[in-house]
């Protein structure tokens, strides 16, 4: 098994290294559906050429990463340009092996507290039970799902900062299993000094690390017989604001100024670019006036940031993995600026809830819609920028169709979720008389 994952790893960079030194990653780089302000390598070059001569990269609107990214994009281009792509191939490898030991550390605990509870379990469930195969199958498909899917790869070849991205909540991820709170906030807060949206992660974060089982006795849900310190919920939010604010006073110590906040969470929170993309935002600010804007803005960013964070942490605050899964998932549909990077990363994460795929209802549904409109996007914007053919409203549909896709799998797994904790509880017949009812 240990060969097949090294052969599986050693494959993924040979493909990745391969594309990268083609003559088709230009094109790939060029991608709206790949590349965008947020993430281009092409404004990271530019900004640290700015940087290297003196120049305020803040001052224009052309450079959106934050500083600590600036300082170390103008060491690389200045000492290692020519390894770049190799070492945007290495930090997507490590990716891929950071999400199979965080499966590996995770599926361990689940298969142990499984076994605690198992005389609690209804009769007849044990397809929904974490099986002892699981402990090997499910880090390794964890693994495979990053490494060989299509939107991972071409995020790699092209260059994307978002592949630093999920570097980061990889790393955040396998921290928080393990229980490393200092190093699960450095990463997450260096997540969200550059893309904002990853801060409400620390919700069930703190719930994570706060978490701990109570006896039998003690036990109110006799399948969830978990608890909270408040006092570690609060101290661990305390250290992560800790560690956001002193990463922006050395971002303050590189530039000398604060106009890096609003070029980045300025720029992100007020969507100043209107650049077609893979996301929601841009057909409807290029096409309202301008006196709705901040009406549209506050609503845009309220749907992509806390309005699902209460009542899904409200539902799931015992399970604080899945729920910082739905929630990774969330804002990677609804962000401002998303890419198929941020789709890649979630989808790495699905395999972990393999026990509850059984009771999903719409997989087939949704992988057609997935394999439809990836091919339709770049259809229609060929269609639409070089033919003069069609417009932004065809565009936009086949953006609409991919992102209502991703919200078809996500609520899909989420019902399977409290589908499979229902019948845990009360068996699958009592389920399927529900249904019939």
């Amino acid at each position: 098994m240990t060969q097949n994952l090294l052969f599986s790893f050693g494959l993924a960079g040979i493909i990745r290294c391969i594309l990268i030194t083609s003559n088709f990653a230009e094109s790939i780089r060029n991608r709206v559906e790949i590349t965008t302000p947020l993430n281009s390598w092409k404004r990271i070059q530019e900004g640290a050429f700015l940087y290297e001569n003196n120049i305020n990269p803040y001052s224009g609107d052309l450079y959106h990463e934050n500083p600590l990214i600036l300082y170390a994009s103008n060491l690389l281009i200045r000492y290692a340009s020519p390894f770049i792509p190799y070492l945007f191939v290495g930090c997507d490898l490590l990716c891929a092996f950071l999400l199979y030991r965080m499966a590996k550390d995770f599926i361990a605990q689940q298969f142990s507290t499984q076994q605690r509870r198992l005389q609690y379990y209804a009769k007849g469930t044990q397809q929904l039970h974490i099986k002892y195969s699981d402990l090997i199958d499910i880090p390794i498909f964890v693994a495979l799902a990053y490494l060989f899917n299509p939107y991972a790869i071409f995020n790699c070849v092209g260059q994307t900062t978002t592949v630093w991205s999920n570097l980061f909540l990889a790393a955040f991820l396998t921290f928080l299993i393990r229980k490393c709170s200092l190093l699960c906030c450095l990463c997450l807060a260096l997540e969200t000094q550059r893309n904002f949206y990853p801060i409400e992660l620390i919700i069930p974060a703190s719930l994570y690390l706060s978490l701990r089982e109570v006896s039998n006795d003690e036990a109110v849900d006799l399948i969830e017989n978990k608890t909270f310190k408040w006092s570690d919920i609060v101290g661990v939010i305390v250290k992560f604001g800790i560690v956001l604010t002193g990463l922006h006073l050395i971002s303050y110590c590189i530039i000398k100024d604060w106009s890096f906040l609003d070029a980045t969470y300025g720029f992100i929170l007020n969507h100043r670019d209107l650049q077609p993309n893979i996301g929601l935002f841009w057909y409807f600010f290029t096409e309202m006036f301008e006196h709705f804007r901040p009406l549209f803005l506050f609503s845009f960013q309220m749907n992509a940031t806390v309005l699902y964070l209460v009542p899904l942490t409200i539902k799931l605050h015992k399970q604080p993995i899945f729920l910082a899964t739905i929630l990774i998932a969330l804002t990677s549909i609804f962000r401002s600026y998303p890419c198929v990077g941020d789709i890649a990363f979630y989808m790495a994460l699905f395999p972990l809830w393999k026990h509850s795929t059984i009771l999903m209802a719409n997989y087939f549904v949704v992988f057609c819609f997935f394999l439809i409109t990836s091919a339709l996007g770049p259809t229609v914007w060929y269609l639409w920028i070089y033919c003069n053919s069609a417009n932004a409203n065809f565009y936009f549909g086949a953006t609409l169709a991919f992102a209502s896709a991703q919200i078809f799998l996500v609520t899909d797994l989420l019902f399977a979720s409290n589908k499979r904790d229902f019948c845990l509880r009360h068996g699958l017949n009592r389920l399927n008389q529900l249904i019939l009812e």
